[in-house]
């Protein structure tokens, strides 16, 4: 697409959008929604429509179906990579079936470990990223019990505003981190399989921090399988890293893809973490190629 065809279609876009958005301010809802539900299926006007309809339109909405806010971030990287991967035929019903996803993964596991998600007071999401499961955490336990972080300010006004949770902003240096209590649970997703060498421990042990004694902190790593996938060679150490990965908000040199062995979490626990038990290491938890390890402060 040349740069000229691609400044008519965003210029097609947004007419529409306004076009739909004059007809709610003259109260024809009707054809309003109609328009919105057709440009919801258009990739330029897709998101647009589809965030319309959540605020305007229930009985159109996934939100109805769902239990749970359904609007999604125009600068979501997640859900960018959905609308960008092939496979994705619908990417908001993806996007949205994912956080779901992720939900179930999270619950068998606790009870795997005698740490039943349901009865957890507090939980925080670290490195959150633009809600796209802090949505159905919310549903499960309510806004009051969950607590979500990430280094990107924007994201975590997005939750606070769309989910009405609490929030505090991380940074780029683990030591900088500034937070006001511990929880029972702190699920850290996909974090540790992009952190460089010189910030992995830090985190590890900075993050371990904000456990409440006596709960636990579940976090995954790009591990044998992801190994295997990707054809990556590990280190001496058993650690791979390259500055690369899904986010456009993140330079590359902090928040890249990394590969671990077990061998290598064992020990960074071990060396990190005193006292800390290792419940469980399951393999391929989450998204069928992420391992997850469930660490509990004493």
């Amino acid at each position: 697409m040349t740069s000229e065809n691609a400044s008519s279609t965003a210029t097609d876009a947004a007419n529409v959008i306004a076009e739909a958005q004059a007809l709610i301010h003259r109260g024809e809802m009707e054809q309003a929604g109609q328009l919105l539900v057709q440009a919801r299926d258009v990739p330029a006007t897709r998101l647009a429509a589809h965030n319309l309809i959540e605020a305007q339109f229930p009985l159109l909405s996934y939100g109805q179906w769902m239990g749970c806010p359904c609007e999604i971030s125009e600068a979501d990287d997640i859900y960018k990579f959905f609308a960008a991967h092939p496979s994705s035929l619908n990417p908001i019903r993806d996007y949205l079936a994912d956080g779901w996803r992720t939900m179930s993964e999270l619950v068998l596991l606790l009870e795997e470990v005698n740490h039943p998600l349901l009865r957890t007071q507090s939980v925080l999401e670290f490195a959150s990223g633009h809600g796209r499961f802090t949505r159905h955490l919310v549903k499960a336990l309510g806004a009051q019990r969950v607590v979500a972080s990430d280094v990107v300010a924007d994201s975590v006004e997005f939750a606070r505003q769309a989910f009405g949770v609490e929030g505090f902003v991380s940074a780029a240096v683990p030591e900088e981190v500034q937070w006001q209590r511990q929880h029972d649970l702190v699920f850290v997703l996909s974090l540790f399989s992009h952190l460089p060498a010189s910030t992995w421990s830090r985190w590890l042990r900075r993050i371990y921090d904000m456990v409440a004694p006596g709960g636990v902190l579940v976090f995954t790593t790009h591990g044998d399988e992801a190994v295997r996938k990707q054809n990556v060679t590990l280190d001496e150490n058993g650690y791979f890293f390259t500055p690369s990965s899904e986010s456009n908000a993140i330079d590359g040199q902090e928040y890249g893809t990394t590969f671990t062995s077990e061998a290598f979490v064992r020990a960074r626990i071990a060396e990190h973490l005193p006292g800390a038990r290792l419940l469980k290491l399951a393999p391929r938890q989450f998204w069928h190629h992420q391992d997850a390890y469930v660490v509990e402060k004493p």
